[in-house]
């Protein structure tokens, strides 16, 4: 039976750091969907979903069985409706562990045979997230090495005063 994990998220924007997790990922699972949450109860994203999906499709260009989608709604809807075994969460520090604990729990509520996988990206990504990526291009400092270019150009063009 083939195993196949989901890593959802907004991905406003996506980062190096969600590109290793990606990496670490496809080590584990036969295959991979880069689950594109539409909206946030957080915040409002500032790329389209079309866009953050076509980021990351064209950032993963080559990488074999990923797939990229967006998606609406309830996050254990779309893991079912794709057949996965396990949801795919990064942590960065000790201080994602109890938010994403308590999605965890949440998540085991409505849908008991779903898995939670954490990976922990590459010491040199612990510390980057898309918040903070967002704020160094608003106020004109450099994301290079950050994100892949297509995203640091598209951080440029958004926020160009």
């Amino acid at each position: 039976m083939k195993k196949i994990g989901v890593y959802p998220g907004t991905f406003d924007p996506i980062t190096n750091g969600h590109l290793d997790v990606i990496k670490r990922a496809l080590k584990i699972f036969d295959e991979l969907i880069v689950g594109v949450a539409v909206s946030s109860y957080k915040k409002i994203p500032i790329f389209t979903a079309e866009e953050r999906v076509n980021f990351i499709k064209e950032t993963t260009k080559g990488i074999q069985n990923l797939t990229i989608e967006a998606f609406e709604g309830l996050l254990v809807d779309f893991v079912k409706k794709k057949g996965a075994v396990a949801i795919i969460r990064g942590l960065r520090a000790v201080s994602d562990y109890e938010f994403e604990l308590q999605i965890t729990h949440a998540t085991r509520r409505l849908y008991r045979d779903l898995e939670t996988v954490f990976l922990m990206p590459s010491e040199e990504y612990s510390f980057l997230s898309s918040s903070l990526v967002k704020e160094i291009a608003y106020f004109g400092g450099s994301v290079k090495n950050l994100v892949p270019p297509i995203v640091e150009k598209a951080l440029k063009k958004k926020f160009q005063k």
